[in-house]
């Protein structure tokens, strides 16, 4: 039987996933996605994620939790309540939420999903 191993992020990263927001709403944000983690379900997954500035529309079918490395970015939700986050910050999207991401200074975040069926 094999036992789970540990994943420690920075060590041996993934190969990187370079994309595009989709609904985006100004700028022309570059995204790069390095995945160290999914489950066998499919269903939890985390990692570290970057973009640059940028504003795209959301709507939120899974739960994230967000630490926020570096930069600073704005979430504005359909009522129009914005948050600022900087370096250091922490925060939860929970599935359901519907808005905005802006990313004001290129942004890098450590996230966990979790994607209910």
């Amino acid at each position: 039987m094999s036992s789970a191993k540990i994943i420690r992020f920075g060590a041996h990263p993934p190969a990187p996933e370079d994309g595009r927001p989709g609904n985006v709403l100004s700028g022309d944000p570059a995204t790069t996605t390095h995945n160290y983690f999914c489950d066998s379900t499919g269903q939890f997954f985390s990692g570290i994620w970057e973009s640059t500035p940028g504003k795209w529309s959301c709507e939120y079918t899974e739960s994230e939790f967000v630490y926020l490395i570096s930069g600073r970015v704005q979430l504005v939700d359909a009522e129009s309540h914005a948050e600022t986050f900087g370096p250091g910050s922490a925060f939860v999207i929970p599935a359901g939420f519907k808005g905005s991401w802006e990313i004001l200074e290129t942004a890098k975040k450590y996230y966990a999903i979790f994607q209910a069926r």
